[in-house]
Formats: structure tokens, C-alpha cells, sequence
């Protein structure tokens, strides 16, 4: 089955490819050859072993976001830098052997001050604006590194990034609270977290011991303690984009979990929060960006 083009969504972890007919994404294959295991000289390789059942004889037209344009991927797309459209200039089409490959990758957003990245997220943007070229305010996309960012007419203003999903993922596999979380959820747990972290965000470190402490000594639930360990680090997150969010129209653009968090966590706080699936808006913004390519210069 041949394809019109290609969008591919290409990760430090993994590879995501779907073939386009008709406007439509009609197959989907995937890859854990992710930026981080290859070296510049194996990502065309990389891409065939995914993608070579959609290829015909002439050029396929492939349009990657990701990774794959950071300085360690296949070759470097140069940031544009906000406020911009959120797929701005500056894409790169690498060299490749084969000539059934015409590969586009696209460069991700930079903010000056404060200093700020991102690369692939700048796509689900693309994507969600596709669908609501007229939104006016915050699009958060939570994942390792949460995005907060501000669009206004089409462009991306400005935008702010929080470890929260990494520090999440240290902390409960790497630190001692490994031995107190695990399986299992608690929801009052987790707004109370939240809570408590929005009142007094300079205490985390000494609630986050606590977490070990009551394990200890009141025989503290697993899952209530993931669920607190979650609540306090995304409560100190929202304390710190409090300017972002507040009083503004929200829009979550992730994962079905981390989605639900994120809306349960901003509701306890009276906000309201829209959702939009993360797969979604990617394909969406690849099409975007694709038509794009497709207009005379």
C-alpha cells in the first residue's frame, strides 16, 4: 500500500510513522529507535525498516517533528524562536541514499528570556490550532517535561517548561521513596497534595520525606503515597504557572492519565480545563505543517 506522504513523530525514545491517503492515516507503525540509540548516519536506515511498505518508485514526501531535528538527531532544524507560529521556519530536509525519500524535518520553538525549549510539543500546537485557529490563551501539555504556553492570534507568545514527569520519575524509582510508592491511587489523597503544595510550594522537600516518614510509622498506603508524591509535585508546578493559568482559558494536550491530573488538579482550584488527545493533535500539525510545504514558495 502505497502512501501520499508520511508523517512521522520521532522521539529520544521512540519512533511513531503513519502512512496518509486521501487526508486520512490509514496505517500506523512504530519503532524503539528513538533519537537517543542511533548515531546521525542510522536514522534513514531507521525510517525504512518502518516505513519501506508505504514507499512507491518516485519520492515519498516524509515530514518528521521530534528529536530527530535536535543537534544529537539525524541533522540539526535550528530553533525558531517565539513569539511565531508554532511550526515556524527554519525546517531541514537532510541528505539520504535512497531515492525514494524526500524527508522534511521540522525545528522547534526557543524563547530568549527566560530560557526556554521545546521540540515535538510546538507539533500538538500546530495541530490543536488546526482545529481552533481563533483560541486566545494557555495550552498545557503535560508529560516528563510539562510545556505552559501562551497562544494568542496563531502565534506562540511564550511558554514555560517543568520537570514535573521526570522529578516523578526520579523520586519514585531513584530516591528513597521507592520503597513507599507503587501500585494503586488515592483521589482525595492527591487533591489534598495539591492543595498543600499550592499553600506552601517552598515545604516540598519536607513533604516529600513526610511521604517516607508516615510509610514508616503509620504503615502509609502505597498508592496514597503515589498519589501524594504526584498531587505535590504538580501542585508546586501549577503554584509556579499560577500566571499562566489563572483566569484564563485552559486547553490539556497529553495522555489520557496525565490529562485526568492535570484537569482534577486545576478543578480543586476552580479551573476549568478543556482536553484534546496528544496523538491526535500531532497528526493534525504534521498535516498542517505538510499543506504548508506544499504552497509555493
Amino acid at each position: 500500500m502505497n502512501a501520499d506522504w508520511i508523517a512521522v513523530d520521532w522521539g529520544t525514545s521512540n519512533l511513531r510513522a503513519w502512512a496518509v491517503r486521501n487526508g486520512k492515516a490509514v496505517a500506523k507503525a512504530t519503532s524503539d529507535k528513538g533519537m537517543g540509540v542511533l548515531a546521525p548516519d542510522a536514522f534513514e536506515s531507521a525510517l525504512l525498516e518502518v516505513i519501506e511498505p508505504w514507499l512507491g518508485m518516485g519520492p515519498m514526501q516524509v515530514v518528521a517533528s521530534g528529536m530527530v531535528g535536535a543537534r544529537q538527531g539525524w541533522q540539526e532544524a535550528p530553533y525558531a524562536t517565539v513569539p511565531c507560529a508554532p511550526t515556524g521556519t527554519g525546517a531541514v530536509w537532510p541528505d539520504v541514499s535512497d531515492p525514494r525519500l524526500d524527508v522534511t524535518i521540522l525545528p522547534g520553538l526557543a524563547q530568549d528570556k527566560p530560557a526556554d525549549v521545546m521540540r515535538g510539543e510546538e507539533t500538538q500546537i500546530a495541530g490543536y490550532l488546526a482545529w481552533d485557529p481563533g483560541f486566545d490563551g494557555i495550552i498545557c501539555l503535560p508529560g516528563t517535561h510539562s510545556k505552559w504556553v501562551h497562544v494568542s492570534t496563531g502565534e506562540v507568545v511564550s511558554f514555560r517548561t517543568f520537570m514535573t514527569g521526570e522529578l516523578f520519575a526520579l523520586l519514585s524509582t531513584g530516591s528513597v521513596l521507592r520503597h513507599s510508592v507503587g501500585e494503586g491511587w488515592d483521589d482525595t489523597a492527591f487533591t489534598e497534595a495539591v492543595d498543600d503544595a499550592m499553600g506552601r510550594p517552598e515545604a516540598i522537600a519536607a513533604r516529600l520525606f513526610a511521604l517516607r516518614a508516615e510509610t514508616l510509622l503509620a504503615d502509609l498506603g502505597k498508592g496514597t503515597a503515589t498519589a501524594r508524591l504526584s498531587g505535590l509535585l504538580i501542585g508546586a508546578e501549577l503554584a509556579a504557572a499560577r500566571a499562566y493559568w489563572l483566569g484564563q482559558r485552559i486547553v490539556l494536550v497529553g495522555e489520557d492519565r496525565q490529562v485526568a491530573h492535570y484537569a482534577k488538579a486545576l478543578a480543586t482550584l476552580g479551573a476549568v480545563a478543556e482536553t484534546a488527545d496528544a496523538t491526535q493533535a500531532t497528526l493534525a500539525g504534521l498535516a498542517a505543517a505538510h499543506a504548508r510545504l506544499q504552497e509555493p514558495s
